[in-house]
């Protein structure tokens, strides 16, 4: 079973694909940077929830 995300979380994480979605790649830590760069997140916990969200999207669009 896997984890559910929080909702504020995923909001942030769409809006961030939404606007830069071309930046992001199905690599964690590549997203991670990119995340950081493009939002004021400050918190290490969440900036790393909100990529590794984006990082599965961007796989399950790979597999689409």
């Amino acid at each position: 079973m896997g984890r559910i995300k929080q909702a504020f979380l995923k909001r942030i994480a769409d809006k961030l694909l939404e606007e830069y979605g071309d930046e992001f790649t199905t690599d964690f830590e590549t997203n991670k940077r990119k995340v950081q760069e493009f939002s004021n997140v400050e918190s290490k916990t969440m900036r790393n929830k909100i990529a590794g969200y984006i990082t599965r999207v961007k796989k399950k669009e790979g597999e689409s």
